[in-house]
C-alpha cells in the first residue's frame, strides 16, 4: 500500500482513532420543494438568498461555522453547544420574522465525532442532528434531552417525549428549544 492508503486504513492508532466532541445543526426550509414547484425557481431563489444571508450573519455573530450548503438547508458545527443552539433559534426566529414564506425546521445533537479528510465530520451527532432535523415539525427546533446544560441559559427546553429515530436502535427522549 502506499502512504496515503495507509493513513485511511482503520487500524490501532490510525487517524480515524480521535474523536472531537462537535454540536451539529441542520437546518432546512420546510416545504422547498414544493414552494419552487408553486412558484418557480426565480421565487425560490430570493426565499433561499435570504435564507443565507440569516444563516452566515447568525452563524458568524455567534461563532458556529456552515460546515456545509445543503440546497434549502444547512449543516452547522460548533465547538461549545451553548453558541450552536442559540444560533439555530436565532436563525429560526429571524426566518419567522422576515415573513418567510417557508419555515425553518431544525435539528440539533453533541457528541464525539471524528474528522475525515479534513473538512467533514463522521459520527452519531452528525446522524442524528440530520435525522432529527428530517423529523423536525416546522417552525421547530429539537434536540436530544441530554444537550441541555446548565449554560444554556438564554433558551428553554420543552420535553417532547421519546421518539424512534430512522437509523437508531433505542428511542431518544427529545425537546423542543426557544427563547427563554
Amino acid at each position: 500500500m502506499d502512504a496515503v492508503t495507509d493513513t485511511t486504513v482503520t487500524s490501532a492508532g490510525s487517524v480515524y482513532d480521535t474523536r472531537v466532541e462537535r454540536t451539529f445543526g441542520f437546518i432546512d426550509l420546510s416545504g422547498f420543494t414544493r414552494f419552487t414547484e408553486e412558484h418557480g425557481d426565480a421565487e425560490a431563489v430570493k426565499v433561499l438568498a435570504r435564507f443565507r444571508a440569516a444563516v452566515r450573519d447568525v452563524s458568524a455573530r455567534r461563532a458556529v461555522r456552515v460546515a456545509k450548503w445543503l440546497g434549502d438547508g444547512a449543516m452547522l458545527v460548533s465547538i461549545e453547544r451553548e453558541p450552536l443552539v442559540e444560533a439555530v433559534v436565532d436563525i429560526q426566529h429571524r426566518i419567522s420574522d422576515c415573513a418567510s414564506p417557508l419555515p425553518l425546521r431544525a435539528g440539533i445533537a453533541v457528541g464525539p465525532v471524528m474528522m475525515f479528510e479534513g473538512d467533514d465530520y463522521i459520527g452519531l451527532a452528525v446522524n442524528l442532528a440530520a435525522r432529527l432535523c428530517d423529523i423536525a415539525p416546522p417552525g421547530k427546533v429539537i434536540a436530544p434531552a441530554d444537550i441541555v446544560s446548565s449554560l444554556m441559559v438564554n433558551t428553554v427546553a420543552v420535553p417532547m417525549g421519546t421518539a424512534s429515530i430512522k437509523g437508531l436502535s433505542a428511542p431518544v427522549d427529545l425537546v423542543a428549544i426557544d427563547w427563554a
